[in-house]
C-alpha cells in the first residue's frame, strides 16, 4: 500500500474554501485515500483561525498531525510558536521520506521555503510523485525540483475536488484503480454509470421544501394590513423555485457540493419557463454532466481551478439550453395538465375529491409513494398559488387526525407506557406539521385504530372539499389558518378541529372495545 503524506496550511485564499475546516478537509482526503487504496502515513498542517494573507506572527493558530491513524491537534498557540513545533515535524517528515516510508506528497498552501523545506527537499532528492493546490506554494515546490504531478491554484476548489484531484493524479501515477467516494460518510462509492442510481425525486422535493413554505409565508402576510409589499417577494420567490429545485438536484447528484450548486442554479435559471419540473429536471442532467465532466478533467490531470470551474459552468450552461428549448415547454404542459386534473375533479364534485383523497393519503405513504407522488402534486399546486388542495389533505387528515390519536392514547391509554411516548408525538404534530409515524403503533397494533384512523381522514378530507380550504403542508398547526387560501381560514379551523376530535374519538373507542375484549 503506497502511504501518502498531508503538508500544507489553512493558508490566504483556502481558508475561505475548507482550509478553516482541517478536520473536515483531512476527513474527505482520508476517504478518496481509502477508495484508491492508499494510505494516510503522516499529516503536518498548520491551521489558524483567519486568513494568513494578512496575518501576524501573534495569530492564534494549531498544528494537525497524526497519531495511531486519528487526526490529532496542538493546543492552540501563536503561530510563531506552532512553526518552531511544525519545524520538527518537518524534520521528521524529511526522515521518513528518505528512508522511502512516504511515497507521495498532497500539498496545500505549503511552506516551501520555511516550515516545510526540509520534507520537499528530501522529496525533490527521492523525486516521490506530489500533487497540490496554492498558486504561489506549488510554483516554490517546483523550483526545488520535486515532482509535482498535478498543480493547481486553490480559486474555485473544494475540500472534496482537491482530494479527488490530489488522489486521483497520485493512483494514475502509482498505477491504482480510483472512483471517487461522492457520499459525504465514505461509504457511498460511486463509479461512474451509477451516479443515475443518485436520482431521488423524495430527497429533491423534501429538501426543497423550505422554500415553497418561504413562498407561502410571504402570500399570507402580504394579506396583512401594511404587508401588501409582500407579494411582489412572494412573485419573486414563485420565479426562483425552479432553480431552487434545479440547484438542490445537481447537488446531490453531482456530490460535488459548491461545484454542484453552481450548475444547478445556472442551469435551473435557464429553464425557469418549465416551472419547477423544467428546474428539476435541468439540475438532474446538469450534476450527471458535472460528475462525468469532473472525472474526465481529473483523469486528464486539469488543474482544479479549471476542473470546477468547466464541471459547474460547462454542465449548467449545457444543461441549461437543454432544458430551455426543449424541456421547458413539455414540463409547462405536464405540470398544467396535472394542476387542471385537480381543478377538474374540485369542479366536479369537491365532497367527493376530498373524501377520496383523505381516504387514500394514509395508504399513499404508508406504501411509500406518498413522496414520489403526491408530495410533487403539492408542490405544483404552490407553485401556481401558494397553497394547495392536497397540502389541505395531507395536513388535516394525515397531521391532525394523527394528533387525534396521540391526544386519545393521553386522555384514555390502553396502558401507561402509551401517554409517554404520545405527549411529545402531539407536540411535534402540532407545533411543526409532521411525524405522522407516530400513529403506526396503535393503527398496526388494532384493527379497530386503524379502521378508525382512515374514517378519520376520509371525513376530514370531506369537509376539506365541502369548505373549499386550500393550505400547505409542513407547517405548525397555529399557522396553517394564516396560510390557507383567502377568506377560508375559519374553514380550516374547523377541519382541524374536526379531524383532531375524529381521530381523538375513534381511537378511544377502538381502544376501550379492545380493553374490554382483553380484560
Amino acid at each position: 500500500m503506497k502511504r501518502l503524506a498531508i503538508v500544507g496550511s489553512s493558508g490566504g485564499n483556502l481558508y475561505n474554501q475548507g482550509g478553516n475546516d482541517p478536520h473536515g478537509m483531512m476527513k474527505e482526503i482520508f476517504t478518496q485515500a481509502k477508495a484508491a487504496g492508499i494510505e494516510v502515513g503522516y499529516i503536518q498542517f498548520i491551521g489558524t483561525t483567519g486568513s494568513m494573507d494578512t496575518i501576524s506572527e501573534d495569530a492564534k493558530a494549531k498544528l494537525y498531525y497524526l497519531e495511531n491513524g486519528e487526526v490529532k491537534e496542538s493546543p492552540e498557540a501563536s503561530l510563531k510558536e506552532i512553526n518552531e513545533l511544525s519545524a520538527k515535524y518537518d524534520e521528521e517528515l524529511a526522515s521518513l521520506i528518505r528512508d522511502g516510508k512516504i511515497d507521495g506528497m498532497m500539498l496545500m498552501s505549503c511552506d516551501p521555503k520555511g516550515v516545510n523545506n526540509k520534507a520537499l527537499t528530501a522529496a525533490a532528492e527521492k523525486q516521490i510523485p506530489i500533487a497540490g493546490t496554492g498558486g504561489t506554494s506549488i510554483a516554490n515546490t517546483q523550483a526545488l525540483g520535486c515532482k509535482v504531478i498535478a498543480a493547481s491554484g486553490t480559486t474555485g476548489t473544494t475540500n472534496r475536488t482537491r482530494a479527488i484531484s490530489a488522489v486521483a493524479a497520485l493512483s494514475k501515477e502509482w498505477g491504482l484503480k480510483f472512483s471517487p467516494v461522492i457520499g459525504s460518510s465514505g461509504k457511498d462509492k460511486v463509479q461512474e454509470g451509477n451516479v443515475w442510481k443518485r436520482i431521488n425525486f423524495r430527497g429533491i422535493m423534501m429538501a426543497s421544501m423550505p422554500g415553497f413554505i418561504a413562498m407561502a409565508l410571504c402570500l399570507a402576510l402580504s394579506k396583512l394590513p401594511g404587508l401588501a409589499g409582500l407579494e411582489d417577494v412572494f412573485n419573486n420567490l414563485v420565479s426562483i423555485l425552479p432553480i431552487i429545485l434545479g440547484a438542490i438536484a445537481a447537488k446531490q447528484i453531482s456530490g460535488l457540493d459548491e461545484v454542484g450548486i453552481v450548475a444547478g442554479i445556472v442551469a435551473g435559471s435557464m429553464s425557469t419557463d418549465g416551472g419547477i419540473i423544467g428546474g428539476l429536471a435541468a439540475g438532474i442532467i446538469a450534476g450527471v454532466l458535472a460528475y462525468y465532466i469532473i472525472n474526465f478533467c481529473f483523469k486528464h490531470n486539469v488543474p482544479g481551478t479549471t476542473a470546477n470551474i468547466a464541471a459547474g459552468g460547462l454542465s449548467g450552461l449545457i444543461a441549461g439550453f437543454v432544458g430551455m428549448f426543449a424541456i421547458a415547454p413539455v414540463a409547462l404542459l405536464i405540470g398544467n395538465g396535472i394542476k387542471s386534473a385537480i381543478d377538474m375533479a374540485l369542479a366536479f364534485n369537491p365532497v367527493l375529491a376530498g373524501a377520496v383523497s383523505g381516504f387514500a393519503i394514509w395508504f399513499a405513504i404508508m406504501g411509500g409513494v406518498y413522496h414520489a407522488a403526491i408530495l410533487p402534486i403539492v408542490l405544483l399546486e404552490m407553485e401556481s398559488t401558494g397553497y394547495s388542495f392536497l397540502g389541505s389533505i395531507d395536513m388535516m387528515c394525515m397531521v391532525m387526525v394523527c394528533a387525534g390519536i396521540q391526544l386519545a392514547n393521553i386522555i384514555k391509554p390502553k396502558k401507561q407506557s402509551d401517554r409517554v411516548a404520545c405527549i411529545p408525538n402531539l407536540f411535534i404534530n402540532l407545533a411543526f406539521g409532521t411525524f405522522v409515524e407516530a400513529a403506526y403503533p396503535f393503527m398496526f397494533s388494532s384493527k379497530k385504530v386503524f379502521a378508525g384512523t382512515i374514517a378519520a381522514a376520509t371525513i376530514s378530507g370531506l369537509l376539506v372539499g365541502l369548505l373549499g380550504v386550500r393550505g400547505t403542508a409542513y407547517v405548525p398547526s397555529f399557522m396553517a389558518p394564516l396560510m390557507a387560501n383567502e377568506g377560508h381560514a375559519v374553514q380550516t379551523v374547523i377541519c382541524m378541529v374536526a379531524a383532531v376530535a375524529l381521530g381523538c374519538v375513534f381511537t378511544m373507542v377502538a381502544n376501550a372495545t379492545d380493553k374490554s375484549k382483553e380484560e
